[in-house]
């Protein structure tokens, strides 16, 4: 074990310690520290090249496969694919000591209790990348074909994330907007694999289940506080339906899903509420079938977010037939337009302070609120224009988040890596 893995893991398991001693601020500004001084190690890590028939051909995919929370489900998708696609693979479970939610078992079966085959997906962001590496251990990557499938919401790649491009032979993404931002910062192959997207619901999940009333009309919007507020944006959904609604209607109502959040978020948001009572927060933690059950139940899905990387749960309410209202900048403008939800028209501001990992300086969209208002206001009263977002929305996203198209593009992709044309 090298001095970098005993690192990690003694300080992931005194974390809940550390955390009481020590400012979380201080805490945070030591382990960047430490991922810019270790992401700078990775040049001299001399990994073995690739020899095919080392091992068995077929992918390992390695990520946190159990999360219940977007990352976890985008792995779960790409390991649909990986099944679909008729490649030998298997999945090597991985979460770092920040994870937890970590209930979802409808892969376990898949699990391997370590990589047989002679490629790697790891399903692990690039901020959590370097850790990755030397916890697993550089036999993980020697003698493999090492593949990293990253999510990114901005237009460009962090700098300080592109050491770990060292390690990898190739990036997959699930979107040409995150494709363009890394293929700015390497010549490797950058190689867009779109997601399939499936929506199962359980009809036990109505209203009622959720304690929502039944008989107003109701928008929806969705976030996770580890997903960074201010990138999706709540406040922007809660003044566009202070704008579209008074206090006095009741005819409507907002509801708010969040996970993750904290007090003073919370606290955040009942401030803007200023009077409002038809407004519903839901801070349980859903299963997949849950949250798509409660997207089902509602009337309209409204994300004003400042920028995503794919858009998953905007995909699933279009499968669902449920329509949306959307920011129009970033990931999710390659499978929405005018005819199949409601485009926020928005001005692309800088980032006034750093936010996680999105920096000052940077650029997202700030949407449209009054735009925003009009469109909730407009599929609340014109049946025929929600009937026809609705319509249409199901209809697209049927036709573009099919599994043959995900799982063709990873045969076609492994096929010419095992054949050399890897440009």
């Amino acid at each position: 074990m090298s001095i970098f893995q005993v690192i990690i893991d003694v300080t992931g398991r005194c974390k809940p310690f550390l955390v009481r001693i020590l400012p979380l601020p201080l805490l945070q500004k030591a382990k960047k520290r430490y991922l810019a001084w270790s992401t700078g190690r990775l040049k001299k890590e001399k990994i073995r090249p690739f020899t095919r028939y080392y091992y068995e051909d077929g992918i390992n995919l390695i990520g946190n496969i159990r999360g219940d929370f977007g990352l976890g489900q985008s792995c779960r998708l790409v390991a649909g694919e990986l099944q679909s696609s008729g490649i030998a693979f298997g999945i090597c479970e991985y979460h770092t000591a920040d994870d937890d939610h970590m209930d979802d078992h409808s892969c376990d079966a898949l699990l391997l209790p370590q990589p047989e085959y002679n490629m790697n997906l790891f399903h692990i962001n690039a901020n959590e990348f370097t850790l990755a590496y030397f916890r697993l251990g550089k036999q993980v990557w020697d003698n493999r074909y090492n593949i990293a499938f990253w999510l990114w919401e901005l237009e460009k790649f962090p700098k300080e994330w592109t050491g770990c491009i060292d390690l990898l032979h190739e990036i997959w993404t699930p979107s040409e907007f995150v494709s363009r931002a890394v293929r700015k910062r390497t010549q490797k192959p950058v190689i867009t694999i779109p997601y399939h997207v499936e929506a199962p619901t359980d009809p036990i999940c109505d209203r009622e289940y959720f304690h929502l009333p039944k008989d107003q009309f109701l928008f929806l919007m969705m976030y996770d506080s580890n997903s960074i507020m201010e990138r999706k944006n709540p406040v922007g959904v809660l003044k566009a339906f202070q704008e579209a609604f008074s206090r006095e209607e009741q005819n409507a109502g907002l509801v708010i899903k969040m996970n993750s959040a904290d007090k003073d978020e919370i606290n955040q948001i009942r401030q803007v509420l200023d009077g409002y009572k038809n407004v519903y927060f839901l801070t349980k933690v859903l299963t997949k079938v849950e949250a798509n059950s409660l997207t089902r139940c509602v009337d309209v899905f409204v994300s004003m977010h400042r920028a995503e990387g794919f858009g998953l749960v905007l995909a699933e309410a279009m499968l669902l037939g449920v329509p949306c209202i959307a920011t129009g900048w970033s990931a999710n403008t390659e499978f929405m337009n005018a005819d199949t939800a409601c485009m926020l028209d928005y001005q692309l501001v800088p980032i006034q302070e750093d936010l996680g990992p999105f920096r000052k300086g940077n650029h997202w969209a700030d949407p449209d609120i009054h735009q925003a208002a009009a469109y909730m206001r407009r599929l609340y009263e014109d049946l025929d224009f929600y009937q026809t977002i609705a319509v249409n929305a199901k209809a697209h996203a049927e036709k573009v988040f099919g599994m043959e198209r995900a799982a063709r593009k990873i045969r076609e992709r492994v096929r010419e890596i095992y054949q050399g044309r890897i440009t």
